[in-house]
């Protein structure tokens, strides 16, 4: 018999009913330098169709590109994440414009919702608590983080060159 410390779940639980054809996101991050224009992108369709770009030319690197295809469960949880962080309440109209350092932009397209954001680049947390809105703002780099984690990860998995076992 298990007894728990907690009455109300650690993570909200999403009370909506999910269906594939509504969910959209884009992540791109990126400057023009040195080396030209440098910069991460990543976007899921609501067909499950996850779009990878990386591109760097620091010491002559080429433009990494990968697709792959997730499940609805993949897509559930994406949108849990994203719903979960908060961010679909926040406004960026007091975030850092994007700079020389380079630009950030998030888009989101879920039941009758439609975010964009753009801002400055992140470099550390530091940058956040400077803002005019530095909760907004964090909720935004958290959930960033999440999002590059989890999309890391799903190109790691899928495009795995030695079988396990």
């Amino acid at each position: 018999n298990r007894s728990t410390t907690h009455s109300t779940p650690l993570v909200p639980a999403v009370t909506t009913v999910f269906t594939m054809d509504e969910f959209y996101l884009r992540y791109y991050v990126g400057h023009r330098g040195r080396y030209g224009h440098e910069f991460l992108e990543f976007e899921f369709q609501p067909n499950g169709k996850l779009m990878y770009a990386n591109n760097s030319r620091y010491k002559n690197e080429t433009m990494i590109r990968k697709e792959a295809f997730v499940g609805p469960q993949v897509l559930k949880e994406l949108a849990r994440i994203v719903e979960t962080s908060g961010v679909m309440q926040e406004d960026d109209s007091n975030w850092p414009e994007p700079n020389d350092v380079g630009r950030q932009e998030l888009e989101v397209v879920w039941k009758d919702e439609h975010i964009s954001f753009t801002t400055a680049k992140i470099g550390a947390l530091l940058d956040v608590t400077g803002s005019k809105d530095p909760e907004g703002l964090r909720t935004f780099y958290y959930l960033v983080q999440d999002l590059k984690c989890l999309v890391f990860s799903l190109i790691t998995l899928h495009f795995k060159i030695k079988p396990l076992g």
